[in-house]
Order: structure tokens, then sequence, then C-alpha cells
């Protein structure tokens, strides 16, 4: 991975040069596709800091919300997206994603969204909406709690399970509608059965296909609507590959 210290070695600069915005994103650099997670000591050592400051740097951005901290090793979150939030919609993930999933909009004439994981909550990161004259006004950077969501608990069920236990100790299972989950027993089912369809294995974003119920049943999603799903996220995770040298993550398909 490229030398990340290398930051902490220029020459003193002017009095505009905010030295510790820069420490700070040395920090957040030092993670990649080989070191998603670190220790308070590889941190230190990758980026030239000591491990008091490391320690200092990590800890803000565990407390803004950008890196985890789990049983003393530290890794980054959904949050850092929002840094990049510009550059992100234009390039990487959205950039692949948007020509399939217009093109799956096309062919079934329902909405297409990608979401992440951030803690207990889905972020859209892409979305195709269809071109009804009445349909759900969701965006780019829309939140909405996991555990009710197709999208969530997919994300969800691809955590393992230690952290996924560490998440459902903080998430509020209160009714959204007459069908939310009754209780976190009950959403320990549904997502062990999210498990067991299986449709990928270290699971980093979700895709789905938004119809209403009134318009396919529950049969026709899984015929007609399911098998393109599948075959538009398979395409992007090969288009993101060739796009990066490293490994694409994996998008796994909630189940109709």
């Amino acid at each position: 991975m490229p030398n990340v210290s290398a930051m902490t070695d220029k020459p003193a600069q002017n009095s505009d040069f905010v030295q510790s915005l820069e420490r700070g994103l040395a920090v957040i650099r030092a993670f990649d596709a080989e070191h998603r997670e670190l220790a308070l000591s590889e941190v230190a050592r990758l980026t030239g800091l000591t491990r008091a400051a490391a320690r200092r740097f990590l800890l803000t951005l565990v407390k803004l919300g950008y890196v985890n901290l789990s049983q003393g090793r530290f890794s980054l979150r959904p949050r850092v997206l929002e840094l990049g939030y510009a550059y992100l919609s234009s390039l990487t993930l959205p950039e692949v994603a948007l020509p399939h999933m217009e093109q799956l909009v096309a062919k079934v004439n329902e909405s297409c969204s990608i979401s992440v994981l951030d803690d207990i909550d889905v972020v859209y990161v892409a979305r195709v909406p269809t071109r009804r004259i009445m349909s759900i006004t969701l965006a780019v950077g829309t939140r909405l709690p996991a555990f009710v969501t197709s999208m969530g608990r997919v994300l969800l069920a691809g955590l393992p399970d230690e952290e996924l236990e560490e998440r459902l100790a903080r998430i509020e299972v209160t009714p959204l509608t007459s069908r939310t989950v009754a209780d976190k027993d009950e959403l320990r089912t549904i997502l062990a059965g999210v498990r067991r369809q299986g449709y990928s294995g270290a699971v980093t974003a979700a895709l789905n296909v938004s119809v209403h119920a009134s318009r396919a049943s529950m049969a026709a999603l899984r015929r007609e609507f399911l098998p393109l799903a599948r075959r538009t996220a398979a395409a992007i995770e090969e288009d993101l590959r060739g796009t990066s040298d490293r490994r694409a993550g994996s998008f796994a398909l909630p189940q109709p």
C-alpha cells in the first residue's frame, strides 16, 4: 500500500496550512482494501504519528461516526462517503452502477436502488426511479432504519455474529406499520432466513427493486424480477472489478 507516513515528512508549510487536518486525513487513508481493519500501533506506523496522536485522531473519528472500534481494532464506516460526496456522486460505485440500473428499470418499469449499511441505518448511494405519475420520493443520501428494509436486512445478515448482536442491541424495534417486525427475536429469525438464502459472501452493498404490492405477486417477483436484479448486481460487481486494481465488494439481493 502507499506509504501514508510520507505525508508527515513534508517541509514546513505556510501559516495557512492546517497540519492536524492533514494528519487526520492520513489516518483515514491508512485503511484500504487490504487493510480494512487496523490496530492502533499499525495506524501509528503507517502514518508516522506517535501512538498517542494516532489514538486521539482515531477516537475523534470514532466519535464523529467515521471509524468503527471493535475489540481493539479500527475500521472505516460508510459515513466517510460524506467526505467525498460530490466526487462519489459521479464516480466509482454510482458511475458504474447507474447504467446497469437504468437498463433494469427500463425492463421492469420499477425503481431500483443501491444502499450500504451505516451502523443501524441504510444509506442510499445510488437510485434510479421509475417514470410513474406517483412514486416514492427517495434520493441518494436517504437514511432508513435497516431492520425494516429489505436491503437493510440483507446487509445486517451479512455481518459477523458478534457485530450483528452488538448492533441488534442498539436497534429499537418500534412499529412503523401494521406489518413491522414485532420484536428482536422475530428479527433474528428473519435475518437467519436471509443468511440461508445466501446470494453473496462478504456483503458490502445491496441492490433492490421496489414494486407496489398491487402490481406484482410474490411469485412474480421471484420468477421475473429476481433473476434480472441478480444479473444486474453481478454486472455491476464485474465492472467494479474491472475499474480497480483491488477486488470490489459484493452485492447481495433482498429475497422477495
